[in-house]
């Protein structure tokens, strides 16, 4: 690193240049230009030479703080290495997410969600005994789901639920110490630039507000609120919906930081035409992203089992009863039947908008990977479309339904790659 006297020598030499020197054409205009000025320092050599000392020191100190600043920058830059590792860190924290949610889809298509009515922020001791067993057995009998739809239900069956929303539970409380421990040792190394810093508080915070909306959710489903006859105990689709859009924000957020790191995209001169193109392929990402919170309201409300025909709804294209609630409003998120329905137009509205997309893509000019990704994108939106009808038709098995879910998550996965490439095609000024 040059020594504060090598660099400020360094300055004085710049300064010698005729281009920059006190004497020459800046100095002499400003006598040219202000007339009373010039006959004082014509009058007064030591002025001048005084003028003009000032102004090559100030220069100087310039000089010296631009030189310094640099130095400092140089030596905070964050190693290449490091990069790569905290992409790395940032890719496997988003598997997780995604691993939770395939998780939590399984947990709520097994009605395992209400068997553990308790919480607690660092997890829950799970029963050794068959007294301790008995004991948690007994706390699940207070609450709606036993008494009015699992009255039935055995200790073993009990056991098996209830592991199932034990191990969701302990996989959240897992990705938060993924999380936040490397958080902690990189932020203390220097291996987090400032705006990813920004970022990491950002992702902190949602990944324990996740944590918090989860509890929040289960409680609506062990509130005494299910007095009528067709009720049954279930979580608020509303509080379901919350919880699904905060994990799919994470993994998407968490995500593209990892392809920053990892895969950065290429800059390219754009047309107006290409830039249309980038625009449409955010749009087919905020519609993959709304239809599957429609998707979050099909299961809050076991909708899915309601018409279990395609591509109409017990032989008409619009149901009897799509707006048979009170106010008509409340349909939309209320209904089963209007669910349904919604969730079937934004699904096809959604491939037919990628599959425009990728029409398009074949006569624009787009950084090379970003053809792979449209490609991609158009095939797993005609996937995740086969496999939803699939998952209507059968009666929505667990297994169809869970992959259904899951791939909803690919496809964003894949629309979030696609506008990631997209990221640095900028129009160039004429």
């Amino acid at each position: 690193m040059l020594s504060v006297f090598n660099i400020g020598r360094g300055c004085s030499r710049l300064l010698i240049n005729r281009s920059i020197h006190p004497y020459n054409a800046p100095f002499k205009a400003f006598r040219a230009s202000n007339t009373w000025s010039s006959s004082i320092i014509k009058s007064r050599p030591a002025l001048l030479k005084k003028l003009a000392n000032v102004k090559f020191l100030r220069l100087n100190i310039t000089c010296l703080r631009n030189n310094t600043t640099h130095a400092q920058e140089i030596a905070k830059a964050v190693p290449k290495k490091a990069e790569k590792i905290v992409g790395y860190w940032l890719l496997g924290c988003s598997g997780m997410v995604f691993a939770a949610v395939v998780l939590g889809g399984v947990t709520r298509l097994t009605e395992s969600g209400l068997s553990m009515v308790t919480w607690k922020l660092f997890g829950e001791k799970p029963p050794t005994t068959r007294e301790e067993w008995e004991v948690e057995f007994k706390n699940y009998q207070q609450y709606p789901e036993f008494k009015l739809k699992n009255k039935e239900i055995t200790l073993e069956e009990f056991k098996w639920i209830w592991w199932m929303e034990y191990m969701h539970r302990m996989w959240g409380r897992t990705i938060g110490a993924a999380f936040y421990i490397p958080a902690a040792i990189f932020w203390a190394k220097g291996w987090l630039k400032k705006g990813m810093k920004v970022r990491v508080g950002v992702f902190g915070t949602l990944l324990a507000c996740q944590g918090l909306m989860g509890w929040y959710m289960v409680k609506s489903g062990l509130e005494d609120r299910f007095h009528g006859e067709s009720d049954v105990p279930r979580v608020s689709q509303y509080r379901l919906a919350a919880h699904l859009s905060l994990a799919f924000v994470l993994y998407t957020l968490l995500l593209w930081s990892a392809l920053d790191h990892l895969v950065p995209p290429k800059a390219m001169a754009a047309t107006v035409a290409t830039r249309r193109f980038r625009m449409l392929a955010h749009s087919c990402k905020g519609m993959i992203f709304l239809t599957a919170l429609s998707g979050a309201f099909v299961a809050g409300l076991d909708a899915g089992l309601v018409y279990n025909s395609f591509p109409k709804m017990a032989d008409r294209w619009i149901p009897e009863d799509i707006m048979a609630y009170s106010p008509k409003m409340s349909n939309i998120t209320e209904n089963p039947t209007t669910v349904q329905f919604n969730h079937r137009i934004l699904g096809t509205s959604t491939l037919l908008m990628i599959s425009g997309l990728w029409l398009l893509s074949r006569r624009r000019r787009l950084p090379p990977r970003a053809y792979t990704a449209t490609t991609a994108v158009a095939a797993m939106a005609w996937m995740q479309v086969a496999l939803g009808i699939t998952t209507l038709l059968t009666y929505v098995p667990v297994p169809l339904a869970a992959s259904h879910q899951s791939g909803s998550l690919v496809l964003l996965s894949l629309a979030v790659w696609l506008t990631h490439e997209l990221k640095l095609v900028k129009m160039v000024p004429k």
